[in-house]
């Protein structure tokens, strides 16, 4: 029993040092594969219950985006001798002034196709009767097509409208929350970067990860901002030679979609196609489909997902995915927000824990980045 004792203090390191080396180190010995499956469970009682939530988690996110994005105002403040209250007063207000001129800016459009639509009465009313003889001349019989069709009429692509700015719509239907927690968010802006400095001796994976979701938000921000006025230039000026109506609400449009991963051409695209199907035909609206295209994919679907992979460290098929699976879960929103929510969620299940970084490798377009110790030195 004394011998027993006397080797207890030198078994005990002997075991801990065996549990690390098989990666069971702190988690009472579970199989992997458990351990697999408990974390499954958890992320898809999470996800349900952001799903549930959604309405409140996509505002609030958003707010956070916004208040990441404008943080290096008030630190540049702070760096100048500004009062905490003055800079977190200007950086409300540049925040509040871009919301309200973009909210605006889609009211005043919006109003403006709304009153434009019914000229487009007798136009539609010929596609229509043209669309009845096409089929006709097929074997299709007049009164299946004329039934098939009889509620179609400039109503329809109003509401057809209305349902593609029905999501952007959505953010600003709970305007008065949003505004609320941006000024919060705000506020606590001006000390936070303090107090993380605070905790990076006691957690520095973790002030490293929030950084990187901070960094990243803003690099892809800017990268879709500026890829964003480029389209939208572009997009108004061709839209103003074809003589489509409203080239600024399009080239709005266009701005706002160009936060969509991908897809965000398509939907910029339907509203003035259909405006140049009623306006000249169908040789309109297949200039207007070509031309977007040409200038959009490209753009938007070839070389942006390239540049905003390189920026943030996410491939193309894993920011497609991100909007796929972001949507799903909270909405349209969802779908503007999927890249700083990927980004988010990975900085706090991949970058936060030194053994899950090499998910990184998996998640990023490029090649994998060459593994370093701490000291620097690359590792053998």
């Amino acid at each position: 029993m004394t011998r027993l004792v006397a080797r207890q203090p030198r078994l005990l390191p002997r075991l801990a040092a065996r549990n690390h080396q098989n990666g069971q180190g702190g988690q009472a010995g579970l199989p992997r594969g458990v351990i697999v499956l408990l974390g499954t469970a958890c992320l898809v009682v999470v996800v349900a219950g952001l799903r549930g939530v959604s309405d409140l988690v996509g505002p609030v996110f958003l707010g956070l985006m916004l208040a990441v994005t404008v943080s290096p105002l008030t630190e540049w403040m702070r760096r100048h001798g500004a009062p905490s209250w003055v800079a977190m007063t200007v950086t409300t207000l540049v925040v509040y002034l871009g919301l309200f001129a973009l909210g605006g800016a889609l009211l005043v459009s919006v109003s403006q196709l709304i009153d434009l639509l019914p000229q487009y009465q007798a136009q539609f009313a010929g596609i229509r009767e043209d669309l009845v003889q096409g089929l006709s001349s097929l074997g299709i019989q007049v009164e299946q097509v004329r039934t098939a069709v009889a509620g179609a009429d400039a109503g329809t692509v109003l509401d057809l409208v209305g349902s593609l700015f029905g999501g952007l719509a959505s953010v600003l239907s709970n305007s008065i929350f949003l505004l609320a927690v941006l000024l919060f968010m705000c506020i606590d802006a001006v000390d936070f970067p303090a107090r993380l400095q605070g905790t990076v001796a006691e957690r520095p994976q973790v002030v490293e990860a929030l950084r990187s979701f901070a960094h990243g938000t803003r690099r892809y921000l800017l990268v879709c901002t500026v890829f964003g006025l480029i389209v939208a230039v572009f997009d108004v000026a061709l839209l103003w030679w074809l003589g489509i109506p409203l080239p600024l609400l399009w080239g709005l449009l266009s701005f706002i979609t160009n936060y969509i991963p991908n897809i965000g051409f398509i939907i910029g695209v339907v509203p003035p196609a259909l405006l140049g199907l009623l306006q000249g035909g169908p040789e309109l609206m297949l200039a207007v489909i070509a031309l977007y295209c040409v200038v959009n994919f490209i753009i938007q679907s070839i070389i942006q997902p390239k540049i905003v992979g390189d920026a943030v460290g996410l491939s193309a098929t894993v920011s497609f995915l991100s909007l796929i699976f972001w949507a799903w879960v909270l909405g349209a929103l969802g779908a503007l927000l999927a890249i700083p929510l990927t980004l988010l969620a990975k900085g706090l299940l991949v970058d936060i824990d030194p053994s899950t970084r090499w998910i990184n490798d998996l998640l990023s377009g490029g090649p994998p980045a060459e593994k370093r110790t701490h000291s620097g030195r690359p590792r053998p």
